[in-house]
């Protein structure tokens, strides 16, 4: 569902998230539709906006994320046989069927590489599995950015792991267990060569906490995140420029992380004690300024989370605004509408700004006093209007609850 605020001659779209129930009876009339059958239930998985560390998950570092309110909602139901059947609200008139042997890397492509390949991923860590039918529909905006391909992997896993009674959802080490499983299923069956922040975000996250995620051992700890207390809220602006994370960019930088890393003779750069001498030792001027960005970006982490737990929200801003820089200049993963998103939130009076997720297209977010979000997406729209840019779509960013089951199945 999107929300029109009329503000003057532009009229902002805000993108509003579905509330369980909502979302959970249209999963399940959806699957009605295609099966014309009950699910055994409905699970949702949220997606995610990370407050800072980027570009850390896959080289050893912390990262700040926190589940959305806006989730991917999937009803699923147990077969007895190992067929696969699966539909989308993205493509509601196309069933795609493979027995579970099926689902494997270089198998299946696109958006049911998403939504089958934590099965695939399961069985390969030894859970015994069968066949299922299994719908999808979200609120999650796709390409934004915003993790919604993590969210369907986790609400897929969450549910497989419920239905098939591995007990992974009943604890914080199943979860990250199921993570670890969603990753997987990224990197191999789709092909996606992204880290581990998505998925931790999706299944470990808690609601109204950032989640703090310490990368090199996948430990974690809630941060406290009410920024209607201190009378602050969380823009999040869809640029709706072009994103894709299979198109070669953000394995380059990956790649070239792990090879600085292997030059410096640690396993990830999260290892580094001594940033100066690391960047003295590499001679090459691009690898050099891509372990700027990571090492800089850790320490930017460390200094969000003390603000946080010393009750200086409101102080956060400049490193927000340090991390775009840093993403711009050094990572060289912004875009001119990233760019142009967050300069015109600043000067529209946010704290701080930066883009957030993988780049190359995507999302920014914005630090804003509490009631000035119409005004603020306003001025961003505006300016992307004079840029020729496509007009840019909004939404609140809220600490959100983690995966999990929504709809019993009985429930009609």
């Amino acid at each position: 569902m999107t929300t029109s605020h009329p503000t003057g001659s532009l009229t902002p779209t805000f993108r509003d998230a579905w509330s369980a129930a909502e979302g959970a009876a249209r999963a399940a009339a959806f699957f009605r539709e295609a099966f014309d059958a009950e699910p055994d239930g409905v699970w949702a998985a949220p997606g995610r906006v990370n407050l800072i560390g980027e570009h850390v998950d896959y080289n050893g570092g912390p990262c700040l994320p926190i589940a959305l309110p806006h989730r991917t909602y999937v009803a699923l139901r147990r077969r007895h046989d190992d067929a696969v059947r699966l539909s989308s609200a993205l493509a509601p008139d196309t069933v795609w069927t493979s027995p579970l042997a099926g689902i494997a890397p270089g198998a299946v492509s696109g958006w049911v590489a998403y939504a089958v390949g934590p099965a695939w991923s399961l069985g390969q860590s030894g859970h015994a599995l069968g066949g299922f039918d299994a719908v999808d529909d979200t609120c999650v905006p796709l390409g934004s950015g915003l993790s919604s391909s993590a969210a369907i992997e986790c609400a897929v896993a969450a549910g497989l792991s419920d239905l098939f009674g591995l007990g992974l959802t009943d604890d914080d080490a199943g979860r990250a267990a199921l993570a670890a499983a969603c990753v997987r299923a990224e990197n191999e069956v789709a092909g996606a060569p992204t880290g581990g922040m998505d998925q931790a975000a999706s299944l470990r996250a808690t609601e109204g906490h950032a989640l703090l995620l310490d990368t090199r051992d996948s430990s974690v700890r809630q941060i406290p995140f009410d920024l209607a207390s201190h009378g602050l809220e969380l823009l999040v602006v869809n640029t709706r420029a072009p994103h894709a994370l299979v198109d070669g960019q953000y394995a380059a930088r990956r790649s070239a992380c792990h090879a600085a890393a292997a030059r410096l003779g640690v396993a990830t750069l999260g290892e580094v004690t001594d940033a100066a001498a690391a960047l003295a030792a590499l001679d090459d001027d691009v690898e050099r300024r891509r372990v700027r960005h990571v090492l800089t970006e850790i320490g930017r982490v460390r200094e969000f989370v003390a603000l946080l737990e010393a009750g200086r929200l409101r102080e956060v801003g400049p490193i927000l605004d340090a991390s775009h820089a840093s993403l711009r200049d050094d990572y060289e993963v912004s875009c001119p509408e990233l760019d142009v998103a967050v300069g015109s939130a600043r000067e529209a009076g946010a704290i701080g700004a930066r883009m957030t997720g993988g780049g190359f297209g995507g999302s920014a977010i914005a630090l804003i006093e509490a009631g000035t979000a119409t005004e603020v997406a306003r001025a961003v729209a505006t300016a992307f209007a004079a840029a020729g840019f496509r007009e840019p779509e909004f939404l609140i960013a809220l600490a959100g609850p983690p995966a999990g089951r929504v709809h019993t199945g009985e429930e009609r």
